[in-house]
């Protein structure tokens, strides 16, 4: 390895881990995106450092993406990976210039996000049954916290007993870069937790009760059984493409929308960064007026 490529990429991801804090399925994703491009580059160029690497080299990575039919979102995240790994080589010293600067993202087409109509939702929780033991507990009440509150399938998981307030209706939700916000819940949500707490006390043995969550075995759950959930019960309510943890958040976020939420208040109950990532949300707004103009104005 005539580049010590383990030697920068490992430099980098302990940045991201003990400076900037990210998350391991972040950082994971990032080390593969690294690995990726230079075992490539070892093989079709002969770069001796790290400094020999040039944007054409970056450039000839990304048509062979292409070419095997990677997607452009994809792609665009790999950008974003180098970006951030030669960035800090600048930083370091460990390069003059970035072979990143003249690399454009490629372009994608913006895809609404995908939501339960609220009638959909009506049916969920009102007219789904879901089974009189422990999973079924568990899975009526993971829903109730996605729905109620837009968070996500990792913040769900992590939910301690100590960020539950039941006295003030509130949660405490530790997010993306270890970013904690407090989300206001339903005082019916708040009893459906409480009883959830006393049931899991009284009838599992041995259970870890630090976590909020937890399968029959006293366990806490795994993404796999979160997302198996959603997409079981969601099936039986919808009929749109994606059935995932995550339109459960786009769900919360979009109904809060269509009923007049103001958008700041949604970015921060959603604990985005800025203001930009959840304006996604005004389309299916805008989306929403449009469909009830054409229903109803005799113009239309």
């Amino acid at each position: 390895m005539p580049i010590h490529q383990q030697f920068y990429i490992q430099g980098f991801l302990d940045y991201l881990k003990f400076q900037k804090r990210y998350s391991q399925h972040t950082i994971i994703s990032y080390g593969n995106d690294l690995t990726g491009f230079f075992d490539f580059i070892q093989l079709q160029f002969a770069a001796e450092s790290i400094g020999d690497i040039t944007s054409s080299f970056v450039r000839s990575w990304l048509a062979s993406l292409k070419e095997k039919g990677v997607d452009s979102k994809t792609i665009n995240r790999k950008i974003s990976s180098l970006k951030s790994f030669f960035k800090y080589q600048l930083k370091e010293g460990a390069l003059q210039k970035s072979p990143m600067a003249t690399i454009v993202s490629a372009k994608v087409k913006k895809r609404l996000p995908q939501f339960v109509a609220e009638a959909d939702t009506g049916t969920l929780f009102n007219y789904l049954e879901f089974p009189d033991d422990w999973n079924g507990k568990t899975d009526r009440l993971i829903f109730h916290l996605l729905y109620n509150t837009g968070i996500r399938q990792a913040e769900l998981i992590s939910l301690r007993m100590a960020h539950i307030d039941a006295g003030n209706n509130t949660i405490k939700v530790l997010g993306k870069g270890n970013k904690e916000r407090i989300l206001p819940v339903s005082s019916q949500l708040s009893q459906i937790i409480k009883s959830y707490i006393t049931d899991k006390k009284a009838n599992l043995q041995g259970t870890d009760t630090d976590v909020l969550l937890v399968n029959e075995k006293g366990k806490k759950l795994y993404p796999k059984y979160v997302y198996s959930v959603v997409k079981k019960y969601l099936s039986g309510v919808t009929t749109i493409d994606k059935k995932s943890p995550h339109v459960m958040r786009h769900t919360f976020a979009t109904h809060l929308m269509n009923n007049g939420a103001d958008i700041n208040a949604v970015k921060e109950l959603l604990g985005h960064s800025s203001l930009a990532a959840t304006q996604v949300y005004t389309h299916n707004t805008i989306e929403k007026l449009k469909e009830v103009y054409k229903k109803a104005h005799p113009k239309a």
